[in-house]
């Protein structure tokens, strides 16, 4: 296929390949992947770069990259894949290649690895906000390899998904710490109001002037593009289904909440992000219509059918190809049971992908955590369905821009099933911006038992 770059898009990889250590913050769809193995190839055309490493979410190291590279003429670039078993990875680290691609849970793998200290002289982080964590081995090992190459560049759409504070990691694996400093807790000092809970940090409130302070600091390594501003997208319509779950299930689920509050209660304990993240899943869980069994091995028990009837009243007014998002297992197992006559494909790879784009599959059920990055998803529908949003904004935001992207041409219609009265409604708020957060909920009903 031909490349005609847009204006944003030759600006871009001007950035790249003028930049050595650069951040592309580009909003979904602008086409990061193309924009980036272009500047490769320029790179590698005027002997710049010889070998370089692109780290990405595992589906997409799987396909996106190696895929992209095909799909343009203007492209001449031998890519290797750095996946599967041990032997598998180790064949595809010494294959000879211009790009190695490798997932980012191999990471920490691959820097141990015999052959692979000093061979790239290139890093392409593909999703950087995936590097957030500081504390995380992944962001440890992504620095190792920075340390180790003359060029960097940190692609991502979605930089600060929990707040400014997120900036300091994925800045550092880019620049070593030369702009935001090398300690995340002077960094931390200066810019915010640090809450503690028994000398933990729980909390990074942004001091007054701490968005421009930062923002001044990386603007000389950051270019900032957002789509609405480039493209004319069709439009993104979200709708929120709500979902009744009944007499009888409703009063199930207000006395499982009850139980399981008061176990936490009882306990003695102080209320922890692990308390209130497994309370929250499991009433999530029956919001959704089954509980896994505690010890039984992913054995689980049915509470009611309300959001799978509500998906298959969506699947019958829907004229076209659906994309389902689930969170559990047995979310998929049942739609897959109950809806077989729309034969519901899960998806798994790379022919789920090509089959989906052909519009061969009428219903996919995919998890957001598998197909939210780096996937293009546009070719094969335009109606999405949430059968629960979960609490992650930039897995949601992702996960959407699978279809709202560049070469889609119908608006984008997101169905969000929300069961009424349940804890999907506090994860609704959270994704909408003004909701609380899974402790902070969790406090919310210890305190209303109490009274």
């Amino acid at each position: 296929m031909r490349f005609k770059a847009h204006t944003y898009q030759e600006r871009a990889i001007r950035w790249v390949e003028s930049t050595p250590r650069c951040m592309l913050f580009l909003d979904m769809g602008l086409g990061k992947s193309v924009i980036t193995l272009t500047a490769v190839q320029n790179l590698i055309d005027h002997a710049e770069v010889e070998r370089v490493l692109v780290v990405a979410p595992k589906k997409v190291a799987e396909s996106t990259w190696s895929t992209e590279a095909e799909k343009w003429d203007h492209l001449d670039l031998r890519v290797s894949r750095i996946i599967g078993d041990v032997k598998k990875r180790r064949a595809g680290l010494n294959a000879d290649a211009d790009i190695y691609v490798v997932g980012r849970d191999s990471l920490v793998w691959l820097i141990n690895e015999e052959g692979a200290k000093g061979k790239f002289d290139m890093l392409v982080l593909d999703e950087l906000s995936s590097f957030k964590n500081h504390r995380s081995q992944r962001f440890k090992a992504a620095r190792l390899l920075s340390l180790t190459t003359h060029r960097v560049v940190g692609l991502t759409g979605t930089p600060t998904p929990n707040g400014l504070v997120d900036l300091w990691a994925q800045t550092a694996v880019v620049d070593l710490g030369e702009r935001l400093g090398k300690s995340f807790r002077n960094f931390a000092m200066e810019h915010f109001r640090v809450i503690e809970r028994n000398h933990i940090p729980i909390k990074y409130d942004p001091k007054p002037g701490a968005v421009n302070a930062i923002g001044r600091k990386i603007e000389d390594i950051s270019l900032t593009m957002k789509a609405e501003d480039w493209l004319d997208l069709p439009e993104l319509i979200e709708h929120d289904v709500e979902v009744e779950l009944g007499e009888k299930a409703m009063k199930g689920y207000r006395e499982f909440e009850k139980a399981r509050v008061m176990e936490i209660m009882e306990s003695g304990g102080e209320v922890t992000a692990m308390s209130a993240a497994a309370l929250t899943n499991k009433l999530s869980q029956y919001a959704n219509g089954a509980v896994y069994v505690d010890g039984f091995g992913g054995l689980w028990v049915e509470m009611h059918k309300a959001k799978i009837e509500m998906l298959e009243e969506i699947m019958e007014s829907v004229d076209g190809n659906v994309l389902c998002f689930y969170q559990y297992k047995h979310d998929c197992d049942r739609i897959k049971t109950y809806l077989k006559d729309y034969e519901p494909r899960e998806y798994k790879g790379s022919e789920d992908l090509d089959d989906w784009n052909a519009g061969k599959i009428r219903l996919l059920l995919a998890h957001p955590a598998s197909t939210a990055f780096g996937l293009n998803m546009q070719h094969g529908g335009h109606t999405v369905v949430w059968f629960s949003t979960g609490w992650n904004l930039e897995l949601y935001q992702q996960a959407n821009a699978r279809l709202h992207r560049q070469g889609q041409r119908f608006a984008v219609m997101v169905h969000r099933l929300v069961a009424k009265g349940t804890v999907d409604e506090r994860m609704k708020g959270a994704i909408d911006g003004k909701g609380m957060s899974q402790e902070e909920f969790l406090k919310l009903m210890i305190a209303s038992y109490r009274k």
